[in-house]
Parts: C-alpha cells; structure tokens; sequence
C-alpha cells in the first residue's frame, strides 16, 4: 500500500533530482486575498510571484500545500470529496516550457523510482482551441513522444481545458489534464476523460499561463511572464494507485473511521457510511484550522463561521450514529500525531485544538436544546392554526422552509434534524423553501465577503478611518526617512489595528521604528485638519500627489491632505482632524516577503 506520506516523499525527491526548491506551505488562511476564506490551491500563496514578482527561492519551485474548499461540502460523504486536502503542485515563474513539464509529468507517473503507472492506463486532455488560442497541438505531440496512445489524447473545449480569471481577461492559458483509467466499462459510446461515471479519475493538470487576454472575447496575446502552474491531490492519487474506490478506505481517514465504529452504538454500513465520512472529514478541517498559525476560532462570520458549521454538523452526525462526542478528543489525537510529521504545528497547539473543540460541542449542546424547544414552538403554532382554522381551510402537516432555515440559522438546528424529527411527528419540511431561504443567505454571505477589506478596508468605521489616516501618515514617514522610492505594497486595516506592507531592503532597526513611531505622533499632536478634494488624475499629480494604483481611478480622483505632511490619491474614508488619533504604536515590524516588510501597528 503507497501512504499519502510516501507519495509526498516521492514527489520531493522527484523535483529536487530535476533541480527545483521545496517551499515551505503556507497558512490555512490567505495572507492577502480577501475574495476567499481558506487557500483553496497550491498556487493561492503564489499569486504575486506568478504575476511577476521575483521569488526569493528562484523560478522552478515545488511544495505540499494545505488546502481548505468549502464549495461541494454537501457531496462531502461520497468516495472522494474532502473539505480539507493537500496539493502537491510545481512551478516554473517567469517561463513556459510546456514540452518539458509534460515529460516532467509522464516520468513521474509512469517511472518505476516514482509512481510506476502503466501508460496504457493513462489518458489525457488538451485545449482544442477556439477564437481566443489556437489548438495546443504541442501538447498533444509531446504527450505521443512520451508514449501516451493517440487515442489516449483528447481535445476538449475552453470549458475543460483552460485556466482562466472568472473576469475573462487578465492572464489566462491551456491546460492538460491526467486521468488514470480505473478499467470500468464505458458508459457510452462518448464516454472520456471528464465524464463522471467513475471510469476515468483525473489525478494531475498542468496549467499553462502562456497568454494574456485584454478585453472579453479578444484574441490572446502572449503574456510578457508565463508560468507553468501544476497541482495533484494526495488524496485522490492515493486512491488510484492503492486501487481502491475512496478515499475514506485507506490511511488515517480509514484508521479514524474504524476507531469510531469500535466506539459507536451503531456500526458503518452502508446506512451509516455517510455519517461516518462526514464525520471524519470534518473532524480532520476542524483540527487544521484551530490548529493554524493565524489561530481562528468557532464564530458566525468568516472562517470561525465554517469551523463552527464544520463541528456541529460532526455532532448531528455523531448523534445520528449515537458516538459520544467525548470521543472527538480522541480522533482530534489521531490526526495531530499523524500529520506532525509534516505540521509539528499541530503538535505545538494539541491542546487549544482539543480545548476549543470542546467548548464548541458544549456550546452546541446548549443550542440543540434550544432548537428542540423552538422546534414544539413551531409544531404547536401548526396545531393552534388547526385548531382555530376557518370552514373549508386545510391545515397541512408542513414546516415552512422559512421556519426551518431559523431553526438552522438562529438556533444551529441543522436542516437534516429538522426534517427527521418531523418525520418522527408525522410531519413534512418545505424542502424548497428551505433551499430558497438557505441560498438567498448565501449570496448574501458572499456579498459581504467580497466587500470585505474592499481596499484594504474591514468597514467604514470611523476606527478604522482613524487608522487608515495613520497609515498615510506612516507612509509619509518613511518616505522621508528612506526615500520616495518606498511605496505602499499592500494594506489589512480593521478598527482594531493597521498592517502595512512596503518595499524596503532591510530589516528596520528599534531606532528607526522609534523614529517612524515619534514622527507619526508628532503630526498627531499638530492637530492637522484631513481635507479632501477632487480633480483630474493630471491635475493631481501636478499637484505633487502621490498614489500607486493609477490604472484603478476614474476621470476625477479624490485627494487626501494632512496639512503639509501628505498629499494622496485616496478613496477614504478619514479622519477628520490628526487629534483624534490620540496615539500611534508599532507593535510589530517583520518580513512580508523578499523586499517586502510589514508592520502592524494600533492607535492608543
């Protein structure tokens, strides 16, 4: 049997050999995208280097990173959909050697050093081109050369295979996918790689960032820094190459399911192996997250919003298959001794990861005794109705979607508890209704979520417009104590505290943050007023303001004056006078990235 461990080490050994650098994995959480909650790809901690930044390890990278997709969690208990997983992927920034990944990609998987895969079990996909590029016939010929069968090869459209901003333009590319075929009949005569019948299970793609698109539905220009960008889940591999149909067959996950069949009162079967899988995927999420370095705990926004869903539908899950939940503890040990080999972090917060877990099942607990109450609220307004209805009026044996999705939403009653404790009533649940209400949240969730830190922004607080005025003042600062060369490079602002992050090639010494530090709370002691007015972007910077982002504004622009300490290009919002800053303190000042450092900083 090939461990996930195993495979990891053959993935390091393989691109080490062919002379590419192991970087290290990067948090749960994204440093500086605030469009998701977790890092959902191998490439998500890349981005700035795959839009030209130069990375400090070089330009032929590779790494195994944690990743977190919340997307599908309803298929979550099938073969193979996990919420938490781990990617391996490689890199080539700043080039785009297709020819030379894809035998990259053929010697790994067929080698026997490495995964030793019989080519004639392999299939693959290429773009078949379309107005925007022409048809990868590289691809193709380098796939034949390698030893893949021309019937193996397979063009498929821009839908399937092509890498591509949800925008339509920006930088974009084919890609080529690998699919391993599990010997499974057809399903069809036009069965291929892609269908979903369970013949054929993709295992490796290779993103090729080789153009760039300006305006939607032009032409691809070719991009001045092509990349490669490739990514092959563990999980999944690990499935093809043990020959077993899911994930939750082998390894840890297989280890923790067994460990709570010996402890539930009702064994896995195929009644219950949904619950068991939920169970076991979640759990292993909730470890890694109350695990993670940036320390996110259960709430009912953002990340904390997920760990808090993903823990109390393993307690609805471990009731439906009458598991003690005291036994979470045990599982949590499981999976922190397992992954340490890989996340010692896990072994350094074991006991916040187990303490916090607890707390939540507790809280939980509370809140399912709520529900049930609120659920005979809901039954007896039912009754009562029945009871007073008018000549003629059929009463039905239904709870309204909208009562149910409260019962979820208020209370933490998950839809699948209402719907069987109806059921035990003799009643019906509004299932549609229930999906409506469930998905106007939704959008509604994910409309605060892209507006979340919208220019760096948490909210338009006047604490966080204070702290947003101490950052131009900051910036001010720097630039006179190092030059008009530093610029602002990316801004996190809350009303709690600033991150700043800026270019400068060395670590500021405690005398030069004092220095930053004394100059900030100078000018907050002038008592400054913050003016704004508009003009044209020519006529700002005629005026001497400065700002990075031009290609953002529009015709007029607003500018931002702090006395004669700064003058910049700015959206807001602001304080209105320097005074109501009180006082400014650097907490921390450290590395962001190669040339890039970050401090954090709050006002008193």
């Amino acid at each position: 049997m090939v461990t996930d461990r195993q495979l990891k080490a053959l993935w390091k050994d393989f691109f080490t050999k062919h002379g590419f650098k192991q970087i290290q994995n990067s948090s749960l959480i994204p440093e500086n995208d605030p469009t998701v909650l977790f890092t959902t790809a191998g490439m998500h901690p890349l981005v700035p280097y795959l839009l030209g930044e130069k990375h400090p390890s070089g330009d032929k990278l590779f790494d195994t990173q944690r990743c977190i997709r919340t997307g599908d969690i309803d298929s979550v208990g099938d073969f193979n959909h996990n919420t938490f997983f781990e990617m391996l992927g490689n890199w080539f920034l700043g080039s785009c050697p297709k020819d030379e990944m894809i035998k990259l990609s053929y010697e790994f998987l067929t080698s026997k050093e490495y995964l030793g895969i019989d080519p004639n079990k392999l299939s693959v996909t290429v773009f078949e081109g379309d107005e925007t590029a022409p048809r990868d016939e590289l691809a193709a010929k380098t796939w034949e050369e390698c030893g893949i069968a021309k019937d193996h090869i397979f063009f498929n459209p821009k839908e399937d295979n092509w890498w591509g901003l949800g925008s339509g333009v920006g930088p974009c590319g084919p890609d080529t996918e690998m699919f391993y075929d599990s010997g499974k009949e057809k399903c069809s005569p036009d069965c291929k790689p892609g269908c979903h019948c369970g013949k054929y299970n993709e295992i490796w793609n290779d993103v090729f960032m080789q153009y760039r698109v300006e305006n939607a539905g032009e032409k691809a220009q070719a991009l001045a820094n092509p990349n490669i960008d490739t990514g092959m889940g563990v999980e999944r591999t690990i499935c093809v190459l043990n020959n077993v149909k899911s994930s939750y067959d082998v390894g840890i996950f297989k280890e923790v399911i067994d460990f709570m069949d010996s402890k539930a009162e009702i064994k896995n079967s195929d009644e219950t192996v949904k619950s068991y899988r939920i169970l076991a995927d979640h759990l292993r999420s909730t470890v890694f997250i109350l695990g993670d370095e940036k320390a996110i705990k259960p709430s009912n926004v953002g990340q904390g919003y997920i760990l808090r869903r993903f823990i109390r539908r393993s307690v609805n899950h471990a009731r439906k298959i009458g598991l003690d939940t005291k036994f979470f503890a045990d599982v949590a040990d499981l999976y922190i001794n397992y992954y340490s080999y890989d996340y010692d972090i896990l072994t350094k917060n074991a006991e916040v990861i187990k303490t916090e877990l607890s707390i939540e099942v507790e809280k939980f607990a509370k809140a399912i005794d709520q529900g049930f109450k609120e659920f005979e609220k809901v039954i007896n307004g039912i009754e009562r109705h029945k009871q007073f209805a008018k000549e003629g009026e059929i009463v039905e044996n239904i709870i309204s979607g909208k009562a149910a999705f409260r019962l979820f939403d208020t209370f933490g009653f998950p839809y699948e508890l209402t719907e069987e404790i109806a059921k035990e009533r003799g009643y019906e649940v509004d299932k549609a209704g229930y999906d409506e209400a469930f998905k106007a949240h939704q959008d509604l969730s994910r409309s605060a979520s892209a507006g979340t830190f919208k220019g760096g922004l948490a909210d338009s607080s006047y604490e966080t417009a204070k702290l947003h005025t101490a950052t131009h003042i900051m910036l001010a600062g720097l630039k006179k104590m190092f030059g008009n060369q530093v610029e602002q490079k990316g801004s996190n602002i809350t009303p709690e505290r600033l991150r700043f992050d800026f270019n400068l090639d060395h670590k500021m010494t405690p005398e030069e943050i004092k220095e930053l530090e004394d100059f900030v709370n100078n000018v907050i002691q002038k008592k400054l007023d913050v003016t704004c007015t508009e003009m044209t972007l020519e006529e700002a910077r005629a005026a001497g303001a400065h700002g990075v982002f031009d290609s953002k504004y529009g015709e007029k622009v607003k500018i931002y004056t702090i006395g004669d300490v700064d003058k910049q290009i700015c959206g807001g919002p602001h304080a209105k006078n320097t005074e109501d800053l009180h006082h400014f303190t650097i907490k921390k000042e450290e590395s962001s990235s190669s040339g890039i450092r970050r401090i954090k900083a709050i006002l008193d």
